[in-house]
């Protein structure tokens, strides 16, 4: 496995092109691989996201079973010129052996977070339709409701630090997670007979958690959480607690 990072480049028409589509992005991405990227959901996949800088450039970040060739990248969306090669890719396998259960880390995850419902008025035996949480409490529960079986629990606010106690269903700041940036996205796939259309929303959890897992969570962090992986979203990272 591997993590790279790929730093873009805004000035460029291409950048923007890609950075305004994910079904663009997402050829972009698979381009960087010999042979198609497998999309097995039993084993490690591609898996990418786009991050902002504190300056406000995007990055783009990438996990993969082989090593990527961005070298297209570089010259559609990054400084062909210079002599660096405009990204970094770093043996992940690596990384993941020094994981210990118990460990806690500080985590960022876009993901999708959806929920199955049937038409006020339907029968019980109705079919159900698969549509975003719009909410940050249901985006947040959604993810509550995945920790356990992806191998890690986001830590609770210590009751000195509590700000919003939360009232019913609503956690307030209970967890050290903040849920952000939400941008739905709507477009229709090129190359296909199909005519329906790609909806769905994503979302970016920051904060904290503990694993609890290890073997599970390694999965996770190689396959990815939840749907929509394919057009950014899934891929967890983690950062040292400062």
């Amino acid at each position: 496995m591997y993590l790279t990072r790929f730093r873009i480049n805004t000035a460029r028409t291409e950048a923007r092109r890609l950075l305004g589509s994910p079904h663009f992005m997402h050829g972009a991405v698979n381009m960087a691989f010999p042979d198609a990227p497998p999309r097995d959901e039993h084993g490690p996949r591609v898996l990418w996201r786009l991050d902002h800088t504190p300056s406000g450039r995007p990055d783009l970040f990438i996990v993969s079973p082989s090593r990527p060739d961005l070298t297209h990248l570089v010259e559609q969306m990054g400084w062909p010129t210079l002599e660096e090669p405009g990204w970094s890719t770093f043996a992940y396998e690596e990384f993941l052996a020094t994981l210990k259960q118990g460990d806690t880390w500080g985590f960022r995850l876009t993901a999708n977070p959806v929920h199955h419902i049937r038409k006020p008025g339907s029968a019980k035996d109705a079919p159900t339709k698969r549509t975003a949480h719009l909410t940050p409490k249901h985006q947040l529960q959604w993810l509550l409701q995945r920790q356990q079986s992806a191998g890690f629990e986001i830590t609770r606010t210590p009751d000195a630090r509590r700000l919003l106690p939360g009232h019913g269903d609503d956690p307030g700041d209970k967890y050290e997670v903040i849920v952000h940036n939400q941008v739905p996205y709507q477009f229709r796939k090129r190359n296909t007979r199909s005519r329906s259309e790609v909806r769905f929303v994503s979302v970016t959890f920051d904060g904290r958690l503990r694993i609890t897992d290890l073997d599970v969570f390694r999965r996770t962090l190689t396959r990815g959480l939840g749907k929509a992986k394919a057009y950014g979203c899934g891929l967890m990272t983690l950062a040292p607690l400062r």
